[in-house]
């Protein structure tokens, strides 16, 4: 059935959708007294209904048994983990050994590069995409600064072809050519956060791991929004923030994954601490370190466990669902969003950054307003859209594939038809 701009057509598909029950398991906000369509999943995820509970459940063990919360009650501390890494593991393409959820992603960044980015005299320049998110590029400068060299020698940046937005794989992959001899890092946001452009981690994985180089990603826009396949892919690290499409909560704790052809090399560097050493000895209170046999050699303090708690009941919802049946669901809210996009910019008023290409794009799409865009965007939040703002005039939303529907995306095309057409 070819789509339709009707509010009856919209509902159809929502109620054909398996996963439409899903939404229920999410508070959503008000705005007066009516749901908001809420497309900022690409910035802070919704509440889970069950999160309380869980942190709650934390709160209740350390009130009843103190430390013994490490060892005792029905979800003992000490392997509160092992929940959680087998599903963000399945997320995000991953064996259970290679991933470790810890502190934040910039964190985790920094420490993957202290592994991973160690320049010699021939090999000390990373590639990197222009525009990346303002937090890589200061730490990549700040990495290469700690290492005494120059920001300008040393970072190389992929820029888009004039007139476009968006960066071909073609142009990584020559980048990494040109550089081939001097390149120790290749790193990318996998999905790049002002354009929704999903980047080819598996072919820029190859090229850089051929050259003799790196190849890491930053996963902020793309751990529970599209396909990943860290372990096949060969990818050497990643990081991610859980606070965005994975709905656990303001400031969550993040994740790092280290493939494990990489988990036994004595001679990688880096940062170690108690909560990275073995757990069989890790409390003899030995002078040595000992490091596990996992991504958790990485994780140097205690596991903040209320916010593991925050983190497990939205794994648990993706769980439920089923990660493969939230990408096909994706997939059609997005085209479905394009399609109603394409009915309503009649007089070119607005231009789609993100790519027309399905499988260049998961939830999120920017727009870039030609006339009056900071005004629409003002108005949006008074017709009961919660929608994001990136400078100079790009208003982008996201439409999650857990806790938004089809209606919220037909709404959000007659609010913005309005707009346009007053402003």
């Amino acid at each position: 059935m070819p789509h339709k701009f009707t509010l009856e057509y919209a509902k159809y598909l929502d109620e054909k959708d398996p996963l439409k029950s899903f939404r229920e398991k999410f508070y959503i906000p008000f705005v007066g007294d009516k749901q908001a369509v809420y497309f900022l999943g690409n910035s802070l995820g919704l509440q889970p209904k069950t999160a309380q509970d869980e942190v709650l459940n934390v709160m209740e063990n350390w009130a009843n048994f103190g430390v013994e919360g490490f060892f005792m009650g029905d979800e003992p501390w000490l392997d509160y983990h092992k929940e959680i890494t087998p599903l963000i593991a399945n997320i995000v393409g991953a064996k259970p050994a290679e991933v470790v959820t810890m502190n934040h992603l910039t964190v985790n960044l920094h420490l993957m590069m202290i592994s991973f980015y160690n320049p010699s005299a021939t090999r000390y320049k990373i590639i990197c995409e222009a525009k990346a998110f303002p937090s890589d590029q200061y730490a990549f400068a700040s990495q290469v600064k700690m290492h005494g060299l120059n920001i300008e020698d040393c970072i190389i940046e992929v820029h888009p072809k004039a007139g476009t937005e968006l960066i071909t794989t073609a142009d990584i992959l020559a980048a990494i050519e040109v550089h081939k001899n001097s390149v120790a890092l290749v790193c990318f946001g996998a999905v790049n956060y002002y354009t929704g452009q999903v980047f080819d981690v598996e072919k820029i994985t190859i090229a850089a791991n051929n050259v003799g180089a790196y190849a890491g990603f930053d996963l902020a826009h793309a751990a529970g929004n599209i396909n990943l396949q860290l372990h096949n892919w060969n990818v050497d690290f990643a990081c991610w923030c859980n606070y965005k499409y994975l709905n656990s909560g303001p400031g969550a704790i993040a994740g790092a994954f280290i493939h494990e052809k990489h988990l036994q090399n004595k001679n990688l560097k880096r940062l170690e601490g108690w909560w990275g050493n073995d757990i069989s000895n890790r409390f003899k209170m030995e002078k040595t370190f000992t490091p596990a046999s996992s991504a958790e050699a990485w994780q140097m303090s205690t596991a903040p466990i209320m916010l593991l708690a925050a983190h497990k009941a939205s794994l648990n919802i993706f769980a439920d669902a089923g990660f493969d049946n939230l990408i096909v669901k994706n997939k059609l809210l997005s085209e479905y969003l394009f399609y109603i996009l394409k009915e309503i910019n009649t007089g070119n008023k607005f231009e789609i950054l993100t790519p027309i290409n399905p499988n260049e794009r998961g939830c999120l799409v920017s727009l870039f307003v030609y006339k009056n865009a900071k005004v629409i965007f003002d108005e949006f939040i008074k017709n009961g859209i919660f929608a994001d703002w990136r400078e100079p005039n790009v208003i982008r939303v996201a439409a999650i594939p857990l806790y938004n529907t089809f209606e919220n995306i037909y709404f959000f095309g007659t609010i913005l038809q309005k707009l346009l057409t007053n402003n």
